[in-house]
């Protein structure tokens, strides 16, 4: 009796090389209506949603701007940024997905309708999942907290390695945690050595025109 012959399908290559296929033509499409969609990651807590919004009053002076908030359940973040800041918004829920992909974004952005300068993705709140998925974003930003420690570029490399900025966040606390801004560089450093971090407070206004500046170069670049 012959022995049968089983095929093996590798599952995750194949669907990562058809998000990345999506992904790229995304981003074609972006370019050709130069818009540029910023991918924001950071774990839950990290304070992602008011410093988007502190950034998004400063920045909507100059550009046209809409938010995709990204979650499990539920449109309270959705809701605060249009609230807060007037502009276009609309909540994507994942159903139960921790991530967000090319699909998931680009059918997202249909949903914005308009023309923006710059679109915010916040993606759902986690430092693992939504690393492994390239959503479209012309850029890819990290958001690390104060208080969850400088140490979460050594446990968690990929999107730190994945990621054009990191943002530390709630830089106003560092009197109260154990946290030290020169070993998280250093520990950035480990995984990408050539990312930008800067250290920020949405809640006293610490360093934002300094985040500003950065979103302003890259909004010339060509």
């Amino acid at each position: 009796m012959s022995e049968p012959v089983v095929k093996t399908i590798l599952l995750s290559k194949s669907v990562f090389g058809d998000n990345d296929l999506a992904a790229e033509k995304l981003r074609e499409e972006l370019r050709k209506k130069k818009t540029r969609l910023f991918n924001v990651m950071s774990s839950p807590g990290s304070g992602k949603t008011t410093l988007l919004v502190e950034l998004i009053r400063r920045l909507s002076k100059k550009y046209r701007i809409a938010v995709m908030e990204a979650d499990i359940d539920s449109d309270v973040d959705a809701l605060t940024v249009a609230k807060k800041t007037g502009c276009a918004s609309v909540q994507l829920h994942t159903g139960g997905m921790c991530h967000l992909d090319a699909g998931m974004t680009a059918e997202g952005l249909a949903s914005l309708g308009g023309d923006f300068d710059i679109v915010f993705l916040e993606n759902v709140g986690n430092l693992v999942c939504p690393a492994e998925y390239d959503t479209g974003a012309t850029e890819n930003i990290v958001i690390l907290s104060v208080p969850a420690g400088d140490d979460k570029p050594l446990k968690y490399p990929l999107v730190f390695q994945k990621s054009d900025l990191v943002i530390v966040s709630k830089t106003d606390t560092l009197p109260w945690f154990d946290f030290d801004l020169e070993k998280c560089r250093e520990y950035v450093g480990y995984r990408n050595g050539s990312v930008e971090m800067i250290p920020v407070s949405a809640k006293t206004g610490e360093n934002m025109d300094a985040l500003v500046h950065w979103f302003e170069n890259k909004m010339n670049e060509v």
